[in-house]
């Protein structure tokens, strides 16, 4: 993005509580950032790593399953290395911004949530990246995403989940945050934020002025889990982790690591779901 980028917070507070982005739904995110999407995230989740990293674990030509495909950023060149791919997503803005990008119709797309309206499968491999699976907002919710992901792998196969490591020092108390994302001559963007551990909750607004467009809101909320509750949902659902790195291409997970890209298995003896 044009402009520069700075992490400079602001002298502002002000009172909040849990569920203060109110009205948010699960379409609110990617109805609100479908149209910046690709422009303000284009360095997250390393795209030729991750297209490596899924055909080894489903194989050249095999089945993936992307859960919140988006826009599909890796949907599409997983589809070009010769994968069959699948990509759910509630938000048809941003499916309406992958039909733009794969104009040849190589990835399947489902509007739908990506617990409940995931195909039957079976596939190879599963793929929910860059935090997605906490935009579901309890731990309900994200235990019945592995269930069903689960359900819908062949023996042998994997769900790999990419998420960042919430950090174990953060306040227990509930702290607010203004801080400027961007900044340039004809444009401003605030981020404000919420952060609640006790119910490992955070969530806020991009606000975007514009010099010719006036104000625009872009919600967010997530949920977080550790790497250690993800491993149990994991175990609940049948699961095992086979392995966990820093990230896609693959560096060693550590203490510090700030983001894990976790490998979990469906065990060949399991039944298919």
């Amino acid at each position: 993005m044009a402009g520069s980028v700075t992490s400079a917070t602001l002298p502002i507070t002000f009172r909040h509580s849990l569920g203060w982005v109110r009205g948010y739904d699960h379409r609110s995110y990617g109805d609100g950032f479908a149209d910046v999407y690709d422009e303000w995230y284009a360095d997250v989740t390393d795209v030729d790593a991750t297209v490596r990293r899924m055909t080894a674990l489903a194989g050249p030509g095999g089945d993936v399953l992307e859960l919140g495909v988006g826009t599909g950023r890796l949907a599409v060149p997983m589809a070009a290395a010769g994968l069959r791919v699948v990509g759910v997503d509630s938000s048809q803005a941003m499916l309406d911004r992958l039909a733009e990008r794969d104009a040849a119709g190589t990835v399947t797309v489902i509007l739908g949530d990506m617990v409940d309206d995931l195909p039957d499968g079976p596939f190879d491999a599963a793929i929910v990246a860059y935090n997605t699976i906490f935009n579901l907002l309890d731990g309900d919710g994200q235990q019945r995403c592995f269930d069903a992901v689960a359900a819908r792998l062949r023996p042998g196969s994997t769900f790999v989940v990419e998420a960042f490591v919430p950090d174990a020092d953060r306040p227990p108390r509930s702290t607010s945050d203004v801080s400027v994302r961007s900044l340039a001559a004809d444009h401003v963007v605030l981020s404000v934020s919420i952060d609640d551990p006790r119910h490992q909750r955070a969530e806020g607004q991009f606000v975007q002025f514009t010099e010719s467009g006036g104000v625009r809101l872009r919600p967010w909320s997530i949920r977080w889990s550790t790497p250690d509750q993800l491993d149990a949902m994991a175990q609940r659902a049948g699961l095992v982790l086979r392995e966990r790195t820093a990230d896609m291409a693959g560096a060693p997970f550590a203490a510090d690591s700030e983001q894990h890209v976790s490998v979990y298995e469906k065990p060949t003896g399991a039944n298919d779901g």
